[in-house]
């Protein structure tokens, strides 16, 4: 089966290393080792995966983990992709950033820097990622806003902070964050372990979405986006048309009408992509196109080389080992399959809002192994299904 004019990924998350200084109890790994591991690419590896993937596409590249400061070659390649022409992402914990880390990010042509802060305080964060690190995060940070990385702050919504929205979304105005990012848990690797005690129930993560839709709304410079959790995309349709009936007209930054570019393909944000630009005017990191992107518009690379739809859906579609990166993007059966959503099943498959929102598959298949079957953390029933019993 081959799409080979399907247009080309718009992220790339490249797992640089499974490697890390922390054991956060959420992580999407299982096994987390304190050190670089023999299976991780190498350099040249990763030059020609970079070259591959700069061959057909000009997607954002995210260097995440583990923790990609352990790997001392990283600043060589974020150099290697930026000069590729990728937008070149650094996804760390941030514990590792100091001042001769920070000079080094700036100077590999690093675009933006995510951090992870999973509590708007000490005790909230230290709860998922250990004693002292959201500490030395801040510090990471003051690092980098001394010698000008711009950078985000990325937060896990579990039970232990969703109370804490408001805060974080202070904490990330007042340190001077580009954008703030809330990911909703998927349970897969440790997050199944933590699942009972920390996933929010579907009534939660339809407050916490609406809650973000009226505090974008009021933002100015600072970006929101809800990541992992698509049915976003289905209550701003809901809610606008709710002010439209009241004879209510308020303009999100960036007009979230840019979906409406992005959705009739059903796999979002390829067309003006070009070299960064994307609908609505906003910076190429915050671009909103549709709900899930798993295969579609994102794709993730393990350290091992295996290419999956996200990080979160371990159901693999090739191996750059084995297949160029583009082969297997164009050909691969899985994504085909994701990039349908006639295929969905269950309430998703019946719901008016798929080709906007299309549930996270990733949450689909922790919950049931089936990764077209219905979001299972999502309240909305459309006309003719049932409710669910899953939550």
């Amino acid at each position: 089966m081959n799409n080979s004019n399907y247009p080309p990924p718009r992220l790339v998350f490249w797992e640089t290393t499974a490697g890390c200084n922390l054991a956060c109890i959420h992580c999407r790994r299982i096994t987390v080792a304190d050190q670089l591991m023999p299976q991780d690419l190498k350099t040249d590896e990763a030059f020609k995966l970079i070259d591959e993937i700069a061959a057909f596409a000009r997607p954002i590249f995210v260097l995440s983990g583990g923790e990609p400061l352990f790997r001392p070659d990283i600043f060589d390649i974020a150099r290697h992709a930026a000069d590729a022409g990728l937008i070149v992402a650094l996804a760390t914990n941030g514990t590792l950033i100091d001042a001769e880390v920070a000079r080094k990010i700036k100077e590999s042509g690093v675009a933006r820097v995510s951090i992870s802060f999973d509590g708007a305080d000490a005790p909230t964060h230290d709860i998922f990622r250990g004693a002292g690190a959201f500490d030395r995060a801040l510090l990471g940070i003051r690092h980098l806003n001394e010698v000008g990385v711009p950078f985000q702050i990325n937060t896990t919504v579990a039970n232990h902070n969703a109370h804490q929205m408001p805060e974080t979304l202070a904490l990330a105005k007042r340190l001077g964050a580009q954008a703030l990012h809330l990911f909703l848990l998927v349970p897969v690797g440790c997050g199944v372990e933590i699942a009972d005690e920390q996933q929010i129930s579907a009534a939660e993560y339809e407050r916490i979405l609406n809650w973000m839709y009226d505090a974008e709304m009021e933002e100015g410079d600072l970006e929101l986006k809800a990541t992992c959790a698509p049915h976003y995309f289905r209550i701003v349709r809901q809610r606008q048309a709710q002010e439209r009936r009241q004879g209510l007209v308020r303009q999100r930054p960036g007009s979230m009408d840019r979906q409406d570019q992005a959705g009739g393909h059903g796999h979002g944000g390829h067309r003006g992509h070009g070299n960064g630009g994307h609908p609505g005017g906003r910076h190429p990191m915050n671009a909103a196109t549709k709900g899930c992107l798993a295969g579609t518009g994102v794709c993730f690379i393990s350290h091992r080389g295996e290419v999956f739809p996200c990080g979160y859906l371990p159901v693999e579609a090739g191996n750059i080992r084995a297949q160029p990166f583009q082969e297997i993007w164009e050909g691969s059966p899985l994504f085909a399959e994701l990039r349908n959503p006639d295929l969905l099943t269950g309430k998703c498959g019946l719901c008016e809002f798929k080709n906007v929102c299309g549930g996270c598959r990733a949450r689909a298949y922790g919950m049931t192994y089936e990764y077209l079957g219905e979001e299972p953390f999502c309240t909305y029933v459309p006309r003719g299904a049932t409710v669910s019993t899953i939550f």
